[in-house]
């Protein structure tokens, strides 16, 4: 490998060169001073009005914390609800609260062009169910996911497979085609967060170093959109697993029923798990609410070890907490194993 001239000559290697800020193909965009998740911080004074291009997790984040700085916020995305890729009613109750902080949502929406004026604003043309429509914004913030960076580093001579959408393909130990070779981060992975990188640059240390052989689909990956309620997910959608055709139960707590979130007036949202059918293995889980990216990990740690959903029951949980509501999952699994019989019994 050459850096600034120099040859450095080694006998294993990783690539770890992440990603960058996919751009969208829209009319105009190449004249437009837009902003991305590295130069937003740059900003010296609050735009008034801001618009978003893109309803994915940061696209959602900016948005909110802008408004609450103080900003108009104009949300687009093409898709039928922000966050499409979450639970529709863990979307919908944000799209609900989104609402009542003044954020402009439009879902559905087709990009026409944008176009900068002279005075630096800008004004995005959309249509939407067929209809014109456009908007007048300070600044223009692009989140419209990420691309992995692979080009021009010289990977085909070194006989390194990638594609410039998808990344570098690697293996389930993340070699790559060049077996001397590993990569580890955005720039070989869909899951392109920073706890994902780290996960997998451990996994790399270990197989290149120490003759590990530690596997990527061995990991159970959660994560969380810092939104204002907080939206997490482990394991499998609902959409899934009906389209693989897995039976499972389902068992939800609603934090209105949480003694901690009523005493803090803030029982929105939900503690949802999916089992599979006729055990307590679980399958996947959906967390919409305060703190839900650190309630998450408890139910993550359960599937990493194979702790069922009803042996999270017995566990003892501090009163009041909102990670009660896992508890209470627990519980309401273990009730559908009592029988007409044992119930007399009691």
């Amino acid at each position: 490998i050459k850096v600034n001239g120099k040859t450095l000559r080694f006998s294993k290697a990783c690539i770890c060169t992440g990603s960058k800020a996919s751009i969208p193909n829209i009319e105009g965009l190449n004249n437009v001073d837009y902003l991305t998740n590295v130069s937003l911080f740059n900003l010296k004074e609050l735009p008034k009005r801001l618009g978003v291009i893109g309803a994915g997790a940061m696209g959602c984040e900016m948005a909110q914390v802008f408004a609450r700085f103080g900003s108009q916020v104009y949300l687009f995305t093409r898709s039928l609800h922000i966050l499409n890729r979450e639970d529709e009613e863990a979307s919908i109750l944000l799209e609900e609260q989104f609402a009542s902080e003044g954020i402009s949502i439009h879902c559905n929406s087709e990009y026409v062009r944008i176009k900068q004026h002279k005075n630096g604003s800008k004004t995005i043309f959309i249509t939407r169910d067929g209809k014109p429509y456009s908007f007048r914004v300070d600044q223009v913030l692009i989140s419209t996911g990420r691309r992995p960076v692979v080009k021009n580093l010289g990977l085909d001579v070194a006989g390194i497979n990638f594609s410039e959408t998808k990344g570098i393909k690697v293996n389930d130990y993340l070699q790559t085609s060049n077996s001397s070779v590993y990569a580890a981060g955005d720039c070989c992975t869909q899951y392109k967060f920073t706890h994902m990188a780290d996960s997998l640059s451990r996994i790399v240390i270990r197989n290149a170093l120490f003759f590990g052989s530690l596997k990527v689909s061995s990991l159970v990956v959660p994560w969380c959109t810092y939104t204002q309620p907080e939206i997490a997910h482990v394991g499998a959608y609902l959409r899934d697993l009906s389209e693989y055709k897995i039976r499972f139960q389902t068992f939800q707590v609603n934090f209105s029923d949480i003694d901690r979130s009523i005493l803090e007036n803030d029982s929105k949202g939900f503690v949802r798990v999916h089992v599979k059918d006729g055990t307590d293995k679980i399958l996947g889980a959906t967390i919409v609410g305060d703190r839900a990216g650190d309630m998450i990990s408890e139910i993550t740690l359960a599937m990493v070890n194979n702790i069922g959903l009803g042996a999270i029951a017995s566990v003892i949980h501090p009163y009041p907490t909102k990670a009660e509501a896992v508890r209470k999952l627990g519980d309401e699994f273990n009730k559908t194993r009592l029988t007409t019989l044992s119930l007399i019994h009691i």
